[in-house]
């Protein structure tokens, strides 16, 4: 069964991407801790992260890292939140999301797709997008 994450990495949904490359994919998650919270997925179907080939998980991480940069300049952060977790979506994906404070690491205070601002999720891919320098497509330039 295609995951919605693949759905989303070929086209058939929308996503807010702010990096893609052959392997790995990163775009905002719909239900953020706060905005900037991206997913950094492989694009191959794999559901717990501890089945991914090392060299899979190592780039994995590589571009979980950058992100992880990204997100703390563009926000001003003092922390790039880390997390797998792993039971939403049986498709491996890390959280990154910018953070000032251990108490931000709680998935119950998440916002509902409903109640986050459009504007400000765009502004949040774009000003990711800046800070890593990919194009509107997640491509490198």
């Amino acid at each position: 069964m295609t995951t919605v994450f693949t759905r989303i990495i070929n086209g058939e949904l929308p996503g807010r991407f702010v990096y893609r490359d052959d392997e790995v994919v990163a775009f905002l998650t719909i239900e953020p801790l706060r905005y900037g919270h991206v997913l950094v997925v492989p694009v191959e179907e794999v559901d717990r992260w501890t089945d991914l080939s090392p060299a899979l998980w190592a780039r994995l991480n590589e571009v979980a890292q950058q992100v992880g940069v990204a997100v703390r300049e563009a926000f001003g952060s003092a922390r790039a939140g880390y997390i797998i977790a792993g039971f939403d979506v049986p498709h491996t994906h890390i959280h990154v999301f910018p953070t000032d404070r251990m108490s931000e690491y709680d998935f119950s205070r998440a916002m509902a797709m409903d109640a986050t601002d459009p504007e400000l999720m765009d502004d949040a891919a774009n000003r990711i997008r800046a800070a890593l320098g990919t194009d509107a497509e997640g491509r490198p330039q």
